[in-house]
């Protein structure tokens, strides 16, 4: 008989979701975007919670329904279950995401409290990172104890600091929000949306399904269809969340109007603190960021060092857990400029594949006897990705005027269309020679 989990402990799986999903970008995105839409904030903060929120649930749900990460791309090729992880992990781990949580935490959460020549020295953020991941190595040495350490402690502390900033601006009102800017002024739905996908949040819910399918079985569940259905009600409980942050976020944003034009969404928020709180309001604000930073870095070191322990059995996951602390560690101090240069255009590449197959394991009980659909439609995606990220790497952009010609190619959105056709040809092929590809 398969267990029964509790509200309580699903509540408990959710908000370790929600925390691992909650990073740096998360708390400027938002506040960035509510500034600039000014008075036409919820129609964009409505596209923004639709992609930013959507589309990292659904990929939840789509590991969830085709049973892990491996089994999903399985349905692509053996070969692309191999090299498309290991782009993935690689990526937003110790390539990226892993060190600038690093370099973040350090910008806003030390450096501001440091003498300007300290705050500047090679010496003081190899200090602070040597101590950060020293602290994620101690506790990502455990991933079974993550429910307790996330949902019971990390992330109530930073939903309360949230909370107590929001209850504060209502009590002291910031100001009033002034008039949209951009886009966010003829299409504020749309413009919203595309700052939602640029968070890029999908990748990491394909990462994350390892980890949340560890932690309900560390709770006691072995049913595979009760371990799917409880990471579902997780990924539905983690978007609530961030969707009810996102408003706050975003409201105090469009209401620091008033407080000055500011060029990010981290001076956004360091105003709103300073007209709240005064200057203690650096301390709070370096309080969120640093644990914010702290929980995605765990959580991205468990659920990398998970796949590579899958992935190289000789080599067991508390040494990945070293190798990847020491990695992020070195890469955060080698300057995360040289690496953004490499890993950005990677991350742009792959994040259309991404969404094409979570789109893909949604569908699936309609798809199924279409064995050629998921190879057809990934690879029409991966090569207008792969050839859009040569175009703006290595080409100065000498083929846009050709890429240009596809919809939505100027807002971010060119691969659509290549992966409707794919689609379409890998429809085509299954009525040509019927198969059934195993759910």
């Amino acid at each position: 008989m398969a267990k029964e989990f509790s509200a309580k402990q699903i509540m408990f799986i959710s908000l370790m979701l929600f925390s691992m999903f909650f990073g740096a970008g998360n708390l400027i995105f938002p506040a960035f975007l509510g500034q600039a839409a000014g008075d036409n904030l919820w129609p964009s903060l409505a596209g923004f919670i639709l992609s930013a929120v959507g589309l990292p649930i659904l990929g939840v749900i789509a590991v969830a329904k085709a049973g892990s990460f491996h089994e999903l791309n399985s349905r692509v090729h053996p070969v692309f279950a191999l090299i498309f992880p290991f782009i993935i992990y690689v990526s937003i781990g110790p390539g990226l995401a892993i060190p600038r949580a690093g370099s973040l935490a350090f910008e806003m959460g030390a450096a501001p409290f440091l003498p300007a020549e300290a705050a500047g020295a090679p010496a003081a953020l190899f200090i602070y990172t040597a101590v950060f991941f020293g602290l994620v190595y101690w506790l990502s040495m455990s991933p079974s104890k993550l429910v307790d350490l996330f949902g019971k402690l990390l992330t109530p502390i930073v939903l309360t600091l949230i909370l107590v900033i929001f209850v504060k601006s209502l009590i002291t009102p910031i100001g009033e929000s002034g008039q949209a800017s951009g886009n966010y002024g003829s299409s504020p739905v749309f413009q919203g949306f595309l700052d939602g996908y640029l968070t890029m949040d999908a990748l990491a819910a394909l990462a994350f399904g390892i980890v949340i399918a560890t932690a309900i079985r560390s709770q006691g569940v072995t049913n595979e269809k009760a371990l799917s259905r409880y990471m579902m009600f997780a990924g539905m409980g983690a978007g609530l969340l961030l969707t009810i942050i996102y408003i706050l976020l975003g409201t105090m944003g469009a209401a620091s109007a008033s407080l000055g034009t500011s060029e990010n969404g981290a001076q956004i928020l360091t105003n709103i603190m300073t007209s709240l709180f005064g200057t203690s309001g650096s301390v709070i604000l370096g309080l969120v960021f640093t644990l914010a930073c702290f929980c995605v870095s765990i959580g991205l070191v468990i659920s990398c060092s998970q796949f590579f322990a899958g992935a190289v059995p000789r080599v067991p996951y508390k040494v990945w857990v070293l190798i990847l602390c020491l990695a992020s560690t070195a890469v955060a101090n080698l300057g995360l400029t040289q690496i953004l240069t490499v890993s950005v255009p990677i991350l742009g590449m792959i994040y259309p594949i991404a969404i094409v197959l979570i789109i893909l394991a949604l569908v699936h009980s309609f798809i199924q006897n279409s064995p050629y659909i998921y190879v057809t439609t990934v690879l029409f995606t991966g090569l207008f990705s792969l050839a859009d990220t040569v175009n703006q790497t290595f080409l100065s952009e000498a083929l846009t005027p050709a890429l240009s010609y596809l919809p939505l190619y100027g807002e971010g959105i060119g691969w659509l269309v290549p992966a409707l056709l794919g689609a379409a040809v890998g429809l085509v092929l299954g009525k040509r020679k019927p198969s059934r590809v195993p759910a």
